[in-house]
């Protein structure tokens, strides 16, 4: 059987909205990966690789982020990336081979939320250890590693927060939640809300921005020849991820998504 085009695949794996959901495609995907994930689909589609195997192999790339951050110097920084794209890729084509196929299962949404906040622990905790210095000649100092763990269940309480809006709803008997009602009902509240998301600074939390952060610090580092630029971002991202822990959960019960 001969392998779909990319012309033929793409009405097919990437109907309309796909890319334009407000919460439900990162940037990356939009810019550059769900035109690489096209050309991975096209060797996947006639084989019997199933989605959810797609799923699993994406998991273990975003829980091999945290590893591959403890190699030292920036080849570590630099695995890191690789493994956060290597899951974003999956991610991208898990979806786009269930569409194909027509094979949707439970397990799959679920299996992909796991993975989600699996890639985003590990690439702070791996951070966190980085920055520890395991690995030197010195003390190692845990601090770092506390403020990594740290950071790291701030970004799984923040995605927490929005996932348990579905459970209550669904316990209550009440319809999918709408986009419409993450709208404030305070518009002092929805002002401050909209200038953080025109910041964008929550977003550091998360595993794909996350790990270009950590390259970047990785390498002004190396110059200096010390740490400090990596530890100092461990201290921003734990304190950025318990502020947006807060926040969210304010924004969340200040909303209408659970009325």
């Amino acid at each position: 059987m001969s392998k779909p085009s990319v012309a033929e695949l793409r009405p097919v794996v990437h109907p309309a909205g796909v890319k334009d959901r407000r919460s439900g495609e990162h940037w990356a995907g939009r810019l550059y990966m769900r035109e690489i994930s096209l050309r991975v689909d096209r060797h996947l589609v006639n084989t019997k690789v199933t989605p959810n195997q797609v799923t699993y192999v994406m998991t273990l790339a975003g829980a091999l982020a945290a590893p591959a951050l403890l190699v030292p110097g920036i080849w570590g920084a630099v695995l890191g990336v690789v493994m956060v794209q290597l899951y974003l890729l999956f991610d991208c084509v898990d979806g786009e081979l269930a569409r194909w196929k027509k094979q949707y299962s439970l397990a799959g949404v679920y299996l992909d939320r796991v993975a989600a906040y699996l890639c985003d622990a590990a690439v702070l905790v791996g951070f966190g250890l980085r920055a520890a210095d395991l690995w030197g000649e010195g003390r190692i100092d845990w601090l770092w590693a506390f403020l990594g763990t740290l950071a790291a269940l701030g970004a799984v309480l923040i995605k927490s927060e929005t996932d348990l809006v579905g459970v209550a709803r669904h316990q209550a008997g009440k319809p999918v939640v709408q986009e419409a009602a993450s709208e404030l009902r305070s518009s002092g509240m929805a002002l401050a809300r909209k200038a953080a998301a025109a910041l964008k600074f929550h977003r550091l939390v998360l595993g794909i921005e996350a790990s270009l952060l950590i390259l970047l610090l990785a390498i002004v580092d190396a110059a200096r020849g010390d740490l400090f630029f990596s530890r100092l971002g461990v201290a921003v991202l734990a304190g950025i991820a318990l502020l947006q822990t807060v926040l969210h959960l304010v924004s969340i019960l200040a909303s209408s998504r659970l009325k």
